[in-house]
Parts: structure tokens; C-alpha cells; sequence
């Protein structure tokens, strides 16, 4: 794809052109030994929490280390991140106080699930028992205290500086959403049953819900909450299954793809193709037809990029079906350049609170680098298909290039007509003129 730089991997068939290295085929494939089924139904491996590849890290080390706070054993302890340690200590004394549960209590509990929340990691998690759970108790503690506090649920402590002077908050939210910085979803319901909340809250699923509603800028609904086996692995897990498509459209839209290569926007502007924002809140809802691409409305704000390459990198590592992966291909295919990026936002498809047009094109061009593709169950697969057959007809870009160059105004327009008319009649009285001087 001419927007990036380094091609995306055929994970199916690794002699394909797509393949740029073995080494690096390897690299991505290790943490994908563990895979789902389908989109819900995870295999009998608990495994849900990874490193992300180096495929996948190199191009973006920021967008997958967590800058202020660590949740889990993965990063806990690094350099930067110690400060908040505190923090997390007094919400945890806040948890015990309200619960009116014994710290000891809480880690006999955890130890009693060790092993299966130890599962829960791709890499082996080298730390003692005493120290692993109590990693999980303080982390989780803060995790359920910080939602409570973030939804208003309960009050707020005037010397809480994660959401007073100077505010933490910007800096902790984005890190609840890495891939390296998750706890199982099964421990915070297990300590959260226990704690004194409102009667607005029913569960932790539901402050889970509404934190990924207001921290995730292109979140669409909760039209996924009563899918069959619903189940949630993490904060990253629920804001992949909260944008899954329908069965119906899966299987509508999935098929096998000879190329990923789509002609840019610009290209197919110059070939016809008109834009137009999908009214649809699906973000993948991407729909072709009578020469009118409709595309859903993205919006692009500074933590959007980590979001999404976390979620790609949970994909790679996890998933069957690769929505987010199968999405950033795409859009790299059609941003080449800040002119493309510009006829998104022109037609009400992209908004961006970036510095210009150029940002987000180096932003959706980097997103595709590194990712795993498989061709045979390519989402956009028929979209693939029918772009391309139509941006091959000559007479499709023939048509456009009229239109631009001669209907480009309605004075363009009125002119065109008028030079038309003027040599109709010309003929006509050349035709008559001719006919008088046969009779004559």
C-alpha cells in the first residue's frame, strides 16, 4: 500500500508477496497460539492478556506503554509509573473502608484463583504468590474505586489529585485502555460484589460499559450488550465487542481477496466515485453501491491512535476475526496522502482535532504497519472487489473527468449548454443553407 511503508502480513499463506521477513512472521505469530473460535466464544485457554508484538510495538512504542499507571503485574514497578503507587494504595484503604472487608480476607480470596488469573497471561508472570496478589488486590481495588469516581457515582476526595490539581486523569484513562496494563474482568466482579455501591450502579459490566462510552471518541453503542455468551475479558476486549458487527453482515461482507490494494480517494474521485458519511453508527459499516462510497464517521483526537492500535493488537493476538486490523488496512489503502484525508473531512466522514490534514494521513498510513491479514477471510472483501471493477472501466473515468472539468459550476455549466445550442444551430442553418442552394 503506497501509504505505508512496511507491508501488512499474510498470516495464512506466508509466501506470499505480503510477507516481508520469517523473523518477523514469527514475531507476530508466537502470542497468536491462543485464538478465539468466533468474535464470543473464547477457546478453553483463559489466556487474554499479551505483550504486544514486536511487529506491532516498534512502530508505535508510546501507544502501548502505560505513561502514568500500571494495572497488572506487566508493568508494574517501572521507572515513571511508581508515583501513582500511592494513589492506588489509598483507594484501596477507600475500598476496605466501604466494604468493611479484611485485607487478608481479600487476598485469600485472590490466592484461591491464582492460578487461573495467572492463566490469564500469554507470558509467564515471574513473581512471587504473596507479591502476585497483591498486585491484583491493590490494582483491582483502584480500578473499581477509579470508576466509581470517574461515573460521579460516589464523592470525590478534595485531595485526590488524580481528578484535582494537577489532574492525573488525562494521563490515567488512556492507560486503563493497553493491551500490557489489563486485569481479568472475572476478579473485578468477584471484589466488586462485594462493595457498597449505589443502586444506579448494578454491576461493574455496566461501569465498564459507560467508561468506554465516554473514553473512547468513536464508540458507537450498546447494540452488542444482549448477544448470546456474552462475555468480557477486559476494558480492551469490551470496547472490540461493543463495535462487532452482526452475524448477518459478517458473513454478508467476509470473503477471499486476490489483492488489498484500493485505489486512494483521490483516485477514485478522479475515477467518479462520490463520498458520502454513512449514517450508520457501525464503524465498519463501509457500503459501496451506484458509485456513492459511504463511509461512517470517524473522529480522530490525540488518544484515538492508542485506542486503536491496542485494539488491533488484542486482535492480532486473540481474535478469529480481525475487525479493527481488516478496518486499518483499508483506510491506509485509501489515505496516501493529506489530499485524501481532505475529501474525508470534506465530506463530513473524518473529523480531526490533530494539527492538519498531514497528521492524520501519517497517523491512519502507520496503523496498517505490521498487522496481520488473511486473505481468505478478508472483511471488505466484496468492497475490495467492487471498487476496484469500477475504478477499471475507462468510461467511469471519463464520465468524471467531463463532469470536472466542463460541470464543475453551474456557470461552467450554462456555458457548456449555451456552446452546445450555438453549434446545434450552426448545423441547422448550415443544413438549411445547403438545402436552399440544392433547390436553388
Amino acid at each position: 500500500m503506497e501509504g505505508s511503508s512496511e507491508a501488512p502480513y499474510d498470516i495464512e499463506n506466508p509466501r506470499t508477496p505480503l510477507l516481508t521477513s520469517m523473523s518477523q512472521t514469527q514475531e507476530l505469530l508466537a502470542p497468536m497460539s491462543r485464538t478465539q473460535e468466533n468474535d464470543s466464544t473464547p477457546l478453553s485457554d483463559p489466556c487474554c492478556i499479551y505483550r504486544v508484538p514486536k511487529t506491532l510495538r516498534r512502530v508505535n512504542e508510546k501507544a502501548y506503554t502505560p505513561q502514568a499507571v500500571s494495572i497488572g503485574p506487566l508493568h508494574h514497578g517501572k521507572k515513571g509509573l511508581k508515583e501513582m503507587e500511592g494513589h492506588k494504595k489509598r483507594y484501596l484503604q477507600y475500598f476496605l473502608e466501604r466494604t468493611g472487608v479484611s485485607k487478608e480476607d481479600y487476598k485469600t480470596k485472590i490466592r484461591g484463583k491464582e492460578a487461573e488469573l495467572r492463566s490469564c497471561y500469554a507470558q509467564t508472570i515471574e513473581l512471587s504468590s504473596d507479591e502476585f496478589v497483591r498486585i491484583i488486590l491493590v490494582d483491582a481495588a483502584f480500578i473499581i474505586e477509579f470508576l466509581l469516581r470517574f461515573l460521579d457515582q460516589i464523592e470525590k476526595d478534595s485531595n485526590d489529585r488524580i481528578f484535582h490539581k494537577p489532574w492525573l486523569i488525562n494521563y490515567v484513562v488512556p492507560d486503563m485502555l493497553l493491551l500490557e496494563n489489563q486485569l481479568p474482568f472475572f476478579i473485578l466482579e468477584d471484589l466488586f460484589a462485594t462493595a457498597e455501591v449505589p443502586a444506579s450502579v448494578p454491576s461493574v459490566l455496566d461501569l465498564f460499559y459507560e467508561f468506554c462510552k465516554e473514553s473512547t471518541n468513536f464508540y458507537t453503542g450498546k447494540g452488542n450488550w444482549e448477544r448470546p455468551r456474552f462475555k468480557v475479558e477486559h476494558f480492551v476486549d469490551l470496547v472490540r465487542t461493543l463495535h462487532l458487527p452482526t452475524p448477518e453482515e459478517n458473513f454478508k461482507n467476509r470473503g477471499s481477496v486476490e489483492t488489498l490494494a484500493v485505489p486512494s480517494m483521490t483516485k477514485l474521485r478522479q475515477a467518479g466515485v462520490r463520498f458520502k458519511a454513512r449514517s450508520s453508527k457501525n464503524l465498519f459499516d463501509i457500503c459501496f453501491k451506484d458509485g456513492i462510497l459511504e463511509i461512517p464517521n470517524l473522529m480522530i483526537e490525540d488518544d484515538s491512535e492508542i485506542v486503536l492500535r491496542n485494539l488491533i493488537a488484542f486482535e492480532q493476538c486473540h481474535c478469529d476475526c480481525n475487525y479493527f486490523s481488516d478496518y486499518s488496512l483499508l483506510m491506509d489503502s485509501f489515505v496516501n496522502t493529506p489530499n485524501d484525508v481532505e475529501l474525508l473531512v470534506k465530506n463530513g466522514i473524518v473529523e480531526h482535532l490533530l494539527g492538519d490534514h498531514s497528521e492524520v494521513s501519517t497517523l491512519i498510513n502507520s496503523l496498517g504497519k505490521g498487522v496481520g491479514v488473511d486473505r481468505r477471510r478478508f472483511y471488505y472483501a466484496t468492497l475490495v472487489k467492487d471498487l476496484n471493477e469500477y475504478y477499471k472501466k475507462p468510461w467511469n473515468k471519463w464520465k468524471a473527468d467531463l463532469k470536472q472539468k466542463y460541470f464543475n459550476s453551474p456557470w461552467a455549466t450554462i456555458s457548456v449548454i449555451a456552446a452546445t445550442l450555438i453549434i446545434i444551430l450552426t448545423f441547422i442553418q448550415t443544413v438549411c443553407s445547403f438545402s436552399q442552394c440544392s433547390l436553388s
